[in-house]
């Protein structure tokens, strides 16, 4: 039986997408090949049923670098990164490999599902609550969306929703009022166990809407995890977002982006070396902030809208009164209120 190793050292949003890739190689060809993976976050393999370990030096190996060259035609044909890695794959090992789930593929063994969530921890109990990101990377500031904006989407659900703000602690992740502050405080496995007890999530394009996805919900909730993304006009919507996602995207509102989405990185020059420092890699239309034009067009309204059509059906985490006191009192007591 052919040995693969498949490796990839892009970041976690494009891991979630490899491990879809991974499922479906497994799913369209049953018993034809032994997968192991190197990537650079191991977190987001664990439990996988599709790996078995193989040596790095197995003579037998075949090792793979895994892209998606598919995202330089994203703007016009109409695929979704799901289709990278897996159109990739069938060109490298000569097979058509199907998409069989639109998702990516994390699993989470039984006794993590049973673990109180780090929102419980604090609680004491498990309290409904949403997942809310107020940032990003600084190496695509195009996408990051005004601060006080999220804040007006916080204060709007006072008392009637808990936002957990979560961030990689390194990146640029304004702190909010009103919140649990885990900023810093979750590893990737620690975030993908608190996606999975979240009833929605809210934030720009990153790894967490591709997460929002791929992570299950707990039993007796929809299955479909609601997911906020505001988007601007930076990617193209049919390449990012998922069928049950409100996607907020600006593409064709302004004149960088009237033929499809600019993919332009930073609203200015971080001074850091790196190519997206380019003029062809800064923002066009920068608004005061400083925020990409794009991004500013979407206003705090729109997002609130989209969380009240979720809350419409009963099931997306609403607070009683009992809970939202005992959130009120929490939050007072950790100065976050």
């Amino acid at each position: 039986m052919p040995k693969l190793i498949l490796t990839c050292d892009l970041c976690p949003g494009d891991i979630v997408m490899m491990t879809a890739a991974v499922r479906d190689l497994h799913q369209n060809f049953p018993g034809w090949f032994l997968t192991d993976v190197r990537t650079t976050c191991p977190e987001l393999w664990e439990n996988n049923p599709y790996l078995v370990p193989i040596a790095n030096d197995d003579p037998d190996a075949a090792v793979i670098a895994c892209e998606y060259p598919l995202v330089n035609e994203s703007n016009t044909a109409p695929f979704h990164f799901i289709h990278g890695y897996i159109q990739f794959l069938s060109e490298q090992l000569g097979l058509e490999i199907r998409p069989t789930v639109f998702k990516g593929d994390i699993h989470l063994s039984a006794e993590e599902k049973s673990w109180l969530s780090q929102v419980g921890e604090v609680f004491d109990e498990e309290i409904p609550f949403w997942i809310i990101v107020s940032g990003g990377k600084r190496d695509y500031t195009t996408k990051l969306w005004a601060p006080e904006r999220f804040q007006q989407v916080v204060d709007h659900f006072r008392g009637s929703l808990l936002f957990v703000q979560v961030g990689a602690a390194g990146d640029t992740h304004p702190p909010l009022r009103g919140v649990l502050d885990l900023r810093g405080q979750t590893d990737l496995r620690q975030l993908v166990r608190l996606i999975y007890h979240s009833h929605g999530v809210v934030c720009p394009v990153t790894s967490v809407m591709h997460l929002a996805a791929a992570v299950e919900c707990p039993p007796g909730r929809p299955t479909l995890r609601p997911c906020v993304v505001i988007a601007g006009g930076r990617e193209p919507p049919h390449w990012e977002a998922y069928s049950h996602h409100h996607f907020l995207h600006t593409i064709g509102a302004l004149s960088c982006c009237a033929d499809g989405p600019c993919w332009r990185s930073r609203v200015q020059p971080e001074g850091d070396g790196s190519e997206n420092d380019h003029p062809d890699s800064l923002c066009r239309e920068v608004r005061p902030g400083p925020i990409a034009g794009c991004m500013d067009l979407i206003q705090a309204s729109d997002v609130i809208r989209r969380i009240e059509w979720c809350l419409g059906n009963g099931q997306a985490g609403a607070l009683d009164s009992v809970k939202a006191a005992r959130v009120a009192a929490g939050l007072v007591a950790r100065g976050t209120w």
